[in-house]
């Protein structure tokens, strides 16, 4: 089973949302069948097989995620990002100013949910291959 150490090495080669595609990849060949980021503090709760778990802590300070969401302009800046125009800490206060809470990645069916901090689907995307 994988462990939290090779998922942030997999993670340390992310520099940008245009890397994004190649690090799903790589997790999934671990193992990973989905996960869940927490826009709030960074932490991300990466499942397995056999209700494995690896469980990365938060990675900065808590932000205040916006009570209503802002769809149409979360949109414009997740395009940017996937276009390696802004970094990950850049693209994270970004989801929080639009009100995203979390995204939850489905290795299975290769899609990116995002939701607000009552749970509603905002966005499904698919990941490219």
């Amino acid at each position: 089973m994988f462990t939290a150490e090779q998922i942030k090495a997999a993670h340390s080669k992310v520099k940008s949302g245009a890397d994004f595609p190649s690090y799903i990849q790589e997790i999934k060949a671990l193992g990973v069948t989905h996960y869940e980021t927490y826009v709030s503090d960074g932490h991300i709760n990466y499942h397995g097989d056999n209700d494995h778990t690896a469980k990365v802590p938060a990675k900065y300070d808590p932000l205040v995620i916006a009570g209503t969401v802002q769809g149409e302009q979360f949109k414009a800046a997740l395009a940017a990002h996937q276009q390696g125009k802004t970094d990950f800490l850049t693209f994270i206060k970004t989801c929080a100013r639009f009100g995203i809470d979390k995204w939850a990645i489905c290795m299975s069916k290769m899609t990116c949910t995002y939701y607000d901090k009552a749970g509603n689907e905002i966005l499904v995307e698919e990941i490219p291959q």
